[in-house]
């Protein structure tokens, strides 16, 4: 599926519709470049699940973690990993595999430890449409 947005809060929306349905277990995984609106989609997405939080990108953490919604959303910023093995120290399986929801930012660094069934989200933009455009393409 494709959705095309023309401002933040398109994409904010687009993620919002997305955590409101959310599942336990599933895990999302996006992939783009620096500041393409990960972190924009990611805080539409973890308000969707009743997140009340302020949501920004762990970068510096890795994780972090939001018990306040309908379910536990874990939120990964791997961009910093240097070795996967850092993904075993974070405990990342407990999660992985747990009854909240993984929403992973630059998930394609750590692609060899992914559950089978993720869900892909790829945000784009494009040189010729207007600045704020993106295409997020989810599958």
């Amino acid at each position: 599926m494709e959705i095309e947005t023309n401002s933040p809060e398109e994409t904010y929306k687009t993620g919002f519709k997305m955590g409101e349905n959310a599942q336990p277990g599933q895990v999302y995984c996006m992939k783009g470049d620096l500041g393409v609106g990960k972190t924009v989609f990611t805080q539409g997405f973890a308000k969707g699940m009743g997140v009340d939080e302020n949501v920004n990108s762990p970068t510096f953490t890795i994780l972090q973690v939001y018990e306040d919604g309908r379910i536990p959303l874990y939120h990964f910023d791997v961009y910093r990993i240097s070795d996967i093995d850092e993904m075993d120290e974070i405990g990342y399986e407990e999660y992985f595999y747990g009854e909240g929801v993984c929403l992973i930012e630059w998930a394609e660094l750590i692609e060899d430890i992914l559950p089978e069934n993720v869900i892909w989200i790829k945000i784009e933009k494009s040189m010729t449409e207007n600045f704020d455009y993106r295409k997020i393409t989810i599958g």
